[in-house]
């Protein structure tokens, strides 16, 4: 168990016995809630924006991933800056930015101005995620009380998606595209007024480090190299040579970034934290959740909307159910870490999410939500249980001194699976159906079609899970060889 006097002294908070830890327990769910939101709340509202602006198929595709690009490529890097310069400054800035850029965006007279917004508003969240999950482990030193905050702090992300979609449609159906945007800047400021007064101001730190500045920049260009190809590959085609490209360049800048930071004294990430078996299933476990989970958000409201011909606020609500359960599933999760540890709920969340989500393999051109609603809200309940779990094992696996480190890395492999799954299911979804760009209802030929890809994505998602659980099993579970060793 963790105590205060484990803690820096620039970095202590409270006891959690106050209601310090609590309040900003408060200020970080919520900076969460706002990122998270982000990025699906605008989706429903692409069609405005392009009648608004005259924005094409491509323009709108970049709307959306322009703000994911940026946030996950920065991920690391604004961890790492938040553990050296000070984790609420990271906080507080990053929440800033995010407000600045949705109002650029919001008002922005045209496209470009648009698309910079949205790059501003992707820096937010790769300051503020990182330094959110830090706070709160410094604000809980009790591992048990620790663990329900981090469930209650997972559960404001699984809310957003639940509700993005279905906010956003009432939102453009009553005020305007612009309005989706724009609600983020008095969001941001309130929320940056509640930051500066309840998270406590950290000391001035006794010790300087020097910021390793070509590590940053060798894995934000790694990572956006290979994000950049995910994104596009759909597009442009898996075997263009501009895919290939992009992911020869993000691999080979990211192997020589791995060979630059183990000669390092004062590295960007410790890259031997992946030879904890800890640190490995946590993040893995993460980046395969969010693959699954993110890529059949996005295309079971495409199946609803492209086969069964429903609008976009009616399909936000057909899938809220495996976001809803996601977010109750989490703060469950985090009392069952506080009991048993993080194996279990782990463990049971993947078995369950990867069995719930094979159960969509009925799905039909006329299947109603009426059918399959029980099998979404499984699916999320089981993946909400692991989300606690795996933050809790990646946070413990680093230790204190980089546990901002380690929450930029697991918050990063999360955006790569969130990357993944809209690349690679959405891959297996239009397989067959090279005419998808208008998003309207398709014919009943290409239903069938679109369903029939559906099905190999939930086969790919469900079977991912399950075996992701076979290899959280393989890492963590003690064996007799590390038995017969620790008795030694």
């Amino acid at each position: 168990m963790t105590s205060q006097a484990a803690v820096p002294a620039h970095e202590r908070v409270p006891a959690a016995g106050s209601a310090g830890p609590w309040l900003t327990l408060l200020a970080t769910a919520g900076g969460l809630f706002l990122a998270v939101m982000s990025t699906t709340v605008i989706s429903v509202a692409l069609p405005s924006i392009g009648a608004d602006l005259g924005a094409g198929a491509t323009e709108q595709q970049w709307i959306v991933d322009a703000y994911v690009l940026v946030y996950a490529s920065l991920l690391v890097t604004g961890g790492t800056l938040g553990d050296r310069w000070g984790r609420k400054g990271a906080f507080i800035g990053g929440v800033a930015a995010f407000g600045l850029g949705s109002l650029l965006a919001g008002l922005a007279p045209t496209v470009p101005v648009l698309l910079a917004g949205r790059v501003i508003q992707g820096l937010g969240p790769a300051f503020l995620v990182p330094g959110s999950l830090t706070l709160i482990r410094l604000a809980f030193p009790d591992e048990r009380r620790r663990a329900t905050a981090i469930g209650l702090w997972s559960t404001s992300s699984g809310l957003a998606l639940a509700i993005g979609p279905v906010l956003g449609g009432v939102i453009v159906t009553g005020l305007g595209w612009r309005w989706v945007l724009l609600m983020n800047g008095p969001l941001s400021a309130a929320l940056v007024v509640l930051a500066a007064r309840v998270i406590p101001r950290p000391a001035r730190a006794t010790a300087r480090h020097r910021f390793d500045l070509l590590g940053a920049l060798l894995t934000t260009a790694g990572l956006a190299a290979v994000a950049f190809g995910l994104i596009e590959g759909q597009r442009l085609g898996w075997a263009s040579p501009v895919i290939i490209g992009s992911f020869a360049t993000g691999i080979t800048i990211l192997i020589v970034f791995v060979v630059w930071e183990r000669h390092r004294a004062e590295p960007l990430i410790d890259v031997s934290l992946f030879l904890r078996p800890a640190f490995t299933a946590a993040n893995v476990a993460g980046l395969v959740v969010f693959f699954a989970f993110i890529g059949l958000i996005v295309y079971l409201s495409a199946y609803f909307q492209q086969v069964h011909g429903d609008p976009a606020d009616t399909a936000g609500i057909d899938v809220a159910a495996i976001g809803v359960a996601f977010a109750l599933a989490a703060p469950v999760s985090g009392r069952l870490v506080g009991r048993y540890g993080a194996l279990p709920p782990m463990l049971s969340g993947l078995a369950l999410g990867g069995v719930a989500v094979l159960g969509l393999l009925r799905l039909g051109t006329g299947t109603g939500i009426g059918a399959i609603w029980w099998d979404l809200a499984l699916g999320g309940f089981g993946i909400g249980m692991c989300l606690t779990p795996m933050t809790v094992t990646a946070l413990s696996a680093a230790g204190t001194t980089r546990a901002g480190m380690a929450s930029a890395v697991h918050n990063a492999m999360r955006q790569l699976g969130q990357v993944l799954g809209v690349a690679v299911l959405g891959a297996l979804v239009y397989a067959r159906l090279p005419r998808h760009g208008s998003g309207g209802r398709l014919s009943a030929a290409d239903r069938a079609l679109f369903v029939d890809g559906l099905r190999h994505a939930v086969w790919t998602a469900g079977l991912a899970l399950l075996a992701t659980g076979v290899l959280v099993c393989l890492l963590l579970l003690p064996s007799p060889r590390r038995t017969a060793s620790g008795r030694r």
